[in-house]
């Protein structure tokens, strides 16, 4: 599972855990990172069939309007904001791997439940509702559990790679997924595509159990209130001035972008007239972006810095989104492709940096309260982006929307350039470091 974001002994794997050794090789050669990136790639690959396929259900199969196909995306995501925090803290006080099986196993059961109802003859939107909120309710804690389990198989120095070795698999999976939905779709009908995402948790389950690192045990710390420990990890966030501008844009940002596309396949389809093949082969091609921007990331990090290349990278992908209203039907596809691909460049370029500076300079205690928090900032967001987008494309028309949607995109990009990451060449490495960097140009200021 994912939401990005989604593996016997093997010899290059070192001794075996029970020796009390290290994790073995990293990313490329670990066994133990293969068989968690297997899991992820496949689960990621069921997420991105389910992205068409559930609108796709809603629209031919219930005839749902505009502003439901647009709460489908913000109900998913609605979790985030009444589970996210909490979550954080519970991680923190749970082994990582455990969750992420749980997760996997409420997700199977709450997206096998719609094509078993829609045989059945059964199938409602409230089901269909029910089924997006409690898959986003496993999302929760598989997402944050994730993201402080990735650095127990591999090494500091190899969270870059892992990291973009697991966004490559979400934006190869985001090339394959909408093409592989619009076929299914035509050929077996719209519920088929969720069987699909179902079927992905399984393998993604099994694959975590075949895990065999030892997980580090929580910290021996003394158990406080859970408010408390929501608390630590909010301020630890919104103190830092990184840490802070990157949530806050995330948040703006990701209002934009989920309204954008919680709306695509009903632009597609009713709007430009698209069909169910075409629309897949359309999101098909914006996918190509999202690969383009792993491997444009070590790249673009090497030659200009960390956070110089976060910035160049959502600078230069934000106008992009300005392409899509102008999409048409025939040739004019071509708008909405290239969009696609070059916003998704620079955003899942950004990402894969953003995502590894986080794991390195949150300390171990925190990073799951940490990471929730900020997951909250951008998830929670993307529940009202998808509400906005449903809503103003019901009230305003699609296509206006589209056009206010992607100006968002651009005005958010200023929070960026506003906050201290402009004056960066690298993201500090631990927050030790940058509490230095701080203190050391505010006294330099003072003797000025």
């Amino acid at each position: 599972m994912s939401e990005v974001t989604p593996p016997g002994p093997a010899p290059d794997q070192g001794p075996a855990p029970d020796q009390g050794t290290a994790p073995g090789p990293g990313p490329v050669a670990g066994r133990d990172f293969r068989l968690f990136w297997f899991g992820e790639t496949t689960s990621l690959l069921g997420n991105s069939i389910a992205v068409v396929a559930l609108p796709l259900v809603a629209v031919l199969t219930l005839d749902a309007s505009t502003f439901v196909v647009g709460l489908l995306t913000s109900v998913a995501y609605l979790p985030w904001l009444i589970l996210g925090l909490p979550a954080g803290a519970w991680v923190d006080r749970l082994p990582r791997r455990p969750v992420m099986l749980v997760a996997d196993v409420v997700a199977f059961v709450a997206f096998v439940s719609v094509p078993v109802a829609a045989w059945a003859g059964v199938l409602t939107i409230a089901q269909l509702l029910a089924a997006a909120f409690v898959g986003g309710c496993a999302n929760v804690f598989f997402t944050t559990a994730q993201r402080a389990y990735l650095p127990v198989l591999v090494r500091d120095e190899e969270l870059l790679a892992g990291n973009a070795r697991l966004q490559g698999s979400e934006s190869t999976t985001e090339v394959i997924g909408p093409g592989l939905a619009g076929m299914l779709v035509q050929a077996f009908g719209a519920v088929t595509g969720l069987v699909a995402n179902a079927l992905s948790f399984l393998v993604s389950w099994l694959c975590l159990r075949a895990v065999r690192t030892p997980e580090p045990a929580p910290p021996a710390v003394e158990r406080r209130r859970l408010r408390t420990e929501v608390g630590d990890g909010l301020r630890f966030l919104f103190r830092d001035p990184v840490l802070r501008s990157l949530a806050v844009f995330s948040a703006v940002s990701n209002i934009a972008l989920t309204g954008l596309g919680s709306i695509e396949v009903a632009f597609l389809v009713r709007t430009v007239g698209a069909g169910e093949a075409a629309t897949g082969a359309v999101l098909t091609l914006c996918g190509l972006g999202g690969i383009l921007g792993v491997l444009l990331s070590p790249r673009v990090s090497a030659r200009f810095g960390t956070a110089r290349a976060v910035l160049i990278c959502h600078a230069g992908a934000a106008p992009f989104t300005l392409l899509f209203p102008l999409t048409d039907s025939g040739a004019g596809l071509a708008f909405f492709v290239v969009g696609g691909v070059g916003c998704g460049a620079g955003v899942v370029a950004a990402c894969v940096i953003t995502d590894t500076f986080r794991q390195r300079y949150c300390p171990p205690d925190l990073i799951g309260r940490v990471s929730a928090s900020a997951a909250v900032t951008s998830f929670g967001a993307i529940a009202v982006g998808g509400l906005l987008g449903g809503t103003l494309g019901a009230l305003s028309g699609v296509r206006e929307t589209m056009w206010m949607l992607g100006g968002l995109q651009v005005m958010a990009t200023a929070i960026l350039f506003c906050g201290p990451i402009r004056r960066m060449r690298d993201f500090p490495e631990s927050a030790h470091t940058m509490t230095r960097t701080i203190t050391a140009a505010d006294t330099e200021k003072a003797l000025s």
